[in-house]
């Protein structure tokens, strides 16, 4: 049973655990999102440093300093709305208290009587929702791969005009769970719903893919690739355009070359960049740091692969927004995003700088 609390512009799926703001969601962790439930489920009322820790990290013992982080991400959320910045009030030496707009909480999927409406209405045009692939390569160490794998596939998408895809923070919130696709559909508003493996051994991975029609359960198109790995980038553009030749089989040509991006001239830089990327999306400045060890590494290797220049500039404006305003920080985020002018805005699409 799904309980949302809605607020504001804001509603929150304690289920799905996403904060949606009107029909977008949000790119905050699952562990702010728990902690602004239970914070909106005593609105009103002091919520101890104690009671907060516990819920996001059960059972382990952390700084508080953990907490300030999240509860820093979810006032940076609000802070877009006009007084939303004071909406979390600290109580020294105590806790946090939640002070905004009234809550109101209802359970949508409570009646069984009658069918579940969806959580958003599906847009005009077709959409799609990339889940995170399983690795089964009984390597942990190959997490990254299939996970910047789904990140490259969700890239090529995305640049399809007419096509809606839903963020990499919204369908990564799915990792590792169990899942139902027609919940999936139903949180996310999305027709289809594109979910797969990874197996990567030695010079050769085998990726399976299908998607499916969130709406029925029907399997939309189904296929196992087996390649070698130096044929990466070809296999990422025909998993893609499979994609969408499912979804539009009047796909014209024009559209399908959109999936195509520039390429690094080294897999060895590429393979540096998937480690990252984990880091990256971590925006932590302890795993921002390590990421950009492994960035600088593949622009050591390929110093013209512009998406390394992108993250690297996202990596050092994280820290110098997070890691106390360091001007060589900032310096060298503008230093990086122009980096590649023939595929400057692959840089900035990363960075989110605007041209």
């Amino acid at each position: 049973m799904a309980t949302i609390h809605i607020f504001g512009p804001f509603r929150l799926d304690a289920e799905a655990k996403i904060l949606f703001r009107g029909a977008e969601p949000t790119a905050l962790g699952q562990r702010a999102v728990v902690l602004l439930r239970l914070l909106l489920e005593r609105s009103g009322q002091p919520v101890s440093k104690d009671a907060l820790i516990e819920t996001a990290w059960p059972g382990l013992a952390v700084e508080d300093s953990n907490l300030t982080v999240q509860i820093a991400a979810l006032r940076r959320v609000f802070e877009e709305v006009a007084g939303g910045a004071s909406w979390i009030e600290t109580l020294p030496r105590r806790g946090y208290r939640y002070v905004g707009p009234v809550v109101t909480t209802s359970n949508p999927r409570a009646d069984t009587t009658s069918p579940a409406s969806p959580a958003f209405a599906l847009p005009d045009k077709p959409s799609v929702a990339v889940l995170p692939f399983s690795n089964l390569s009984g390597d942990m160490e190959q997490e990254y791969f299939a996970d910047g794998m789904v990140d490259d596939i969700i890239t090529g998408l995305s640049r399809i005009k007419w096509l809606f895809v839903i963020a990499r923070n919204s369908t990564f919130t799915y990792k590792g769970r169990a899942v139902d696709v027609k919940q999936v559909g139903r949180d996310l508003g999305v027709r289809y719903v594109l979910e797969g493996s990874v197996r990567k051994a030695a010079d050769r991975v085998r990726i399976i893919g299908q998607l499916i029609d969130a709406a029925t359960g029907a399997l939309v198109w189904a296929e196992r690739y087996d390649r070698k790995f130096n044929d990466i980038f070809a296999l990422q553009d025909e998993i893609a355009l499979s994609v969408l030749g499912a979804i539009e089989p009047s796909l014209r040509r024009a559209e399908v070359e959109r999936v195509k991006r520039k390429r690094p001239d080294s897999l060895d830089a590429y393979d540096l960049l998937l480690q990252a990327l984990p880091d990256v999306y971590s925006v932590t400045p302890a795993n921002v740091r390590k990421a950009l060890v492994s960035l600088d590494r593949a622009l050591t290797i390929d110093p013209d692969y512009a998406l390394a220049h992108g993250y690297a500039a996202f990596c050092h404006h994280s820290l110098y927004v997070r890691g106390g305003l360091h001007e060589d920080n900032r310096a060298a985020s503008i230093r990086h995003a122009p980096a590649l002018a023939a595929s400057l805005s692959e840089a900035l699409r990363v960075t989110g700088i605007p041209k």
